[in-house]
């Protein structure tokens, strides 16, 4: 007997199992074979195949999500859904006494994000943020050095993504690339959806992830692609602490791995959050290269649940996200870049920015935004206070 009354392996539902939720199907079958987990559920419009579902003992399947929590029994949910609809799954969840793992952005507005919190807290039930980043052992050990004074007083934080999705990406689900469908906010942006470890890791390590620490917001939000969000953006968030400067863009000319890095009077620290590695620059000794163990979030729920282990990112440790969040949904539409700032790669269909790659390093290292780079494309930033 656990000591919150939960016993291995817990039943698991998992709503939304193709795209990114095959990874997640994955990881419930590596947590099944220790012993932690059983997949008793899978939750989708469409059941799976038994190609896509190849599992020993097959799971029920229904297209009705509380429905199958009821005849499950289960005990966790995994939800992996279209944004739009993670604030109702995870509230009907937590109404059923299911504790949860919500997929990242854990709500398209901050309005959304307070329902769905303060719903879930006031059901009894834990939920985990799907922040996987934040499950990484850097995370602490950066906070410790910086904490310390190994890099002197904190100048900044930067975060640079350049990545690249094909027009195949836009057209992969109805959602995808939206601010709005149906009249409902939906808000997939660079920097609120495939590069929100970036925000969310930058923040965490400024040590600033409730929303009362974050105290302004200047975002500067383009598309290069024929799509209502935005593709090449980068956002600037003033905390309590100091500064974070974010820029991103889906329109790399050579893609690379994200990185946070922190600036310091007396050395930096730069964080490929990916691959949990570090490398710390201090004046004085040579530079020191160290690679980091990870805490997968589901392990991590599980071993709460049964052991009482403390919870790796809450919701309420997503609140400073979530006003980013938000200051982006608020902004003006983004604008679309002229013509000739872009160029369309035939072999691989997708739009690569002239120059971005330089811009979005140049903003990480200088705490700059586009427009303070000289972007000829980017205008004037808007400016969110909380």
């Amino acid at each position: 007997m656990s000591t919150l009354g939960n016993t291995l392996p817990l039943p698991v539902v998992l709503a939304g199992a193709r795209g990114h939720g095959r990874w997640h199907l994955e990881n419930i079958r590596r947590l099944q074979d220790k012993g932690l987990v059983r997949l008793a559920g899978v939750c989708e419009l469409t059941p799976l195949t038994e190609e896509e579902l190849d599992w020993d003992q097959l799971p029920e399947q229904s297209a009705d999500f509380g429905a199958l929590l009821d005849s499950t029994g289960a005990a966790i949910a995994v939800i992996c859904t279209p944004i739009p609809t993670h604030t109702g799954l995870a509230l009907a969840a937590a109404a059923k006494g299911v504790h949860l793992l919500l997929e990242k952005p854990p709500a398209p507005s901050y309005a959304e994000f307070r329902r769905m919190a303060d719903g879930v807290a006031a059901a009894g039930v834990v939920c985990q943020i799907g922040f996987q980043s934040l499950g990484s052992h850097a995370v602490p050990a950066i906070r410790k050095l910086i904490a310390e004074g190994a890099l002197g007083p904190v100048v900044g934080i930067g975060a640079a993504g350049a990545w690249a999705r094909d027009e195949a990406y836009y057209r992969r689900a109805p959602w995808a690339g939206r601010r709005r469908m149906n009249g409902a906010d939906v808000i997939d942006g660079v920097l609120t959806n495939p590069l929100a470890h970036a925000v969310a890791t930058a923040l965490a390590l400024d040590g600033s992830t409730r929303a009362e620490d974050v105290e302004r917001i200047e975002t500067e939000l383009l598309r290069a692609n024929d799509i209502e969000s935005d593709d090449t953006s980068c956002v600037r968030i003033t905390t309590a602490k100091g500064r974070i400067t974010v820029a991103a863009t889906l329109c790399a000319e050579q893609p690379d791995e994200p990185y946070v890095l922190v600036h310091g009077g007396s050395g930096r620290i730069t964080f490929w959050y990916k691959q949990d590695r570090v490398l710390v620059q201090r004046s004085g000794r040579g530079p020191e290269e160290l690679e980091y163990d990870r805490t997968d979030l589901l392990e991590n729920l599980v071993e709460h649940l049964t052991d009482g282990a403390e919870l790796l990112v809450t919701p309420e440790s997503t609140g400073a996200f979530m006003k980013v969040v938000e200051a982006i949904r608020q902004a003006p539409d983004p604008v679309e870049l002229p013509p000739d700032a872009w160029d369309l790669l035939p072999g691989e269909n997708r739009r690569v920015v002239h120059g971005i790659d330089g811009l979005v390093a140049a903003a990480a290292d200088t705490l700059a935004l586009y427009s303070e780079l000289g972007a000829s494309w980017a205008l004037p930033n808007e400016v969110s206070t909380r």
